[in-house]
């Protein structure tokens, strides 16, 4: 039986982008359950899965995992054979350390540049007293810092893993907002947008109906 993965609207839910493209660009068989947000049910469906009562969840046999990195760490204990983290060790907690700053930060940017994936890309100005461009600074100096971060065709650590996928609604949000980026950052964003597994994301993304006024900018 393979797992179930739960997730909410592709259009807007970052999260729930994380694990699905991990699993998809990886090859994993798995189920998808896409439970929409902001729904008058949508709380109750979420609890009868998970105690979070939020996206995205996933449900292996009688385990279940909430929270993206969460999930994204179970992946990569459940099938070691996909080398989801780097294997030297030195390179394996960098990984962990910029997924981790990742899920935990850049809250700014999330507030600024909310996930929409039906927007038609157009540019923003970006407001250094709010503290973007210091986290988009931030983002690039990351991506600079990883062994593959800066050349073409590579991913963060050279094959896709979950730093890419922490990393993924980022690259959306950047090209969505036309933010202005270095060149190596260009050049790994490309890298992440020529996904086939993040362009099938995107096409349902903007074939879904539901409009949520709050992340429309």
């Amino acid at each position: 039986m393979n797992p179930v993965l739960v997730i909410g609207n592709k259009n807007y839910s970052s999260w729930s982008l994380r694990p699905w493209l991990l699993m998809t660009v990886k090859g994993i068989e798995f189920d998808e359950v896409r439970i929409p947000l902001y729904q008058q049910s949508s709380r109750a469906a979420l609890l009868a899965r998970s105690p979070s009562g939020k996206v995205p969840i996933l449900q292996d046999g009688t385990t279940v995992v909430w929270d993206s990195l969460a999930i994204c760490e179970y992946i990569a204990e459940r099938w070691p054979e996909h080398d989801c983290w780097p294997h030297d060790v030195v390179a394996r907690a960098l990984a962990r350390a910029i997924s981790a700053e990742m899920h935990a930060g850049f809250a700014i940017l999330r507030a600024e540049l909310p996930m929409n994936c039906r927007r038609a890309p157009a540019p923003v100005v970006v407001d250094d007293t709010a503290g973007l461009a210091q986290q988009i600074h931030r983002i690039e100096g990351i991506w600079r810092g990883c062994p593959g971060g800066a050349t073409p065709g590579e991913f963060l650590f050279h094959t896709f893993g979950i730093a890419d996928a922490m990393f993924a609604p980022v690259v959306l949000r950047l090209m969505l907002y036309q933010i202005p980026l270095s060149e190596p950052a260009r050049t790994y964003s490309q890298t992440v947008l020529a996904l086939p597994a993040l362009q099938s994301w995107m096409a349902a993304a903007r074939a879904e109906t539901q409009i949520l006024e709050k992340f429309e900018r």
